[in-house]
């Protein structure tokens, strides 16, 4: 994977370094390493997770699962309609850890709406 963020100009993934600057071999956009980390620190710090329809979700929010969601090594299925009442928002692939009767578990966002 990549370490080098995509291009602002066409927001494509082939970028690479050259010397202080970063460069997109697509449209052949440059611009400065140093600027591309800061951007990527406030982009980082601005991210809110959203669920299904949009609305902003914070730690300890109720939400209801919208869809049914098969749990990756089991033969337990949450259902559609199922009630989270305290999430916990987490950084990475899936943005929320929750606890339910049958486990705790990590779900994406887009799976969620606000109760």
């Amino acid at each position: 994977m990549s370490t080098t963020p995509a291009c602002p100009q066409c927001a494509m993934e082939n970028t690479y370094p050259d010397a202080d600057n970063i460069v997109c071999a697509d449209c052949g956009y440059e611009w400065s390493a140093q600027a591309a980390a800061e951007h990527a620190g406030e982009a980082e710090a601005d991210a809110v997770v959203r669920d299904a329809n949009g609305t902003p979700l914070q730690n300890g929010d109720a939400v209801v699962l919208i869809k049914d969601l098969k749990v990756k090594g089991s033969s337990i299925t949450l259902k559609v309609g199922t009630k989270v009442k305290s999430i916990r928002l987490a950084s990475g692939d899936h943005e929320v850890d929750c606890k339910l009767d049958s486990g705790s578990y990590m779900l994406k966002a887009c799976f969620l709406r606000k109760a």
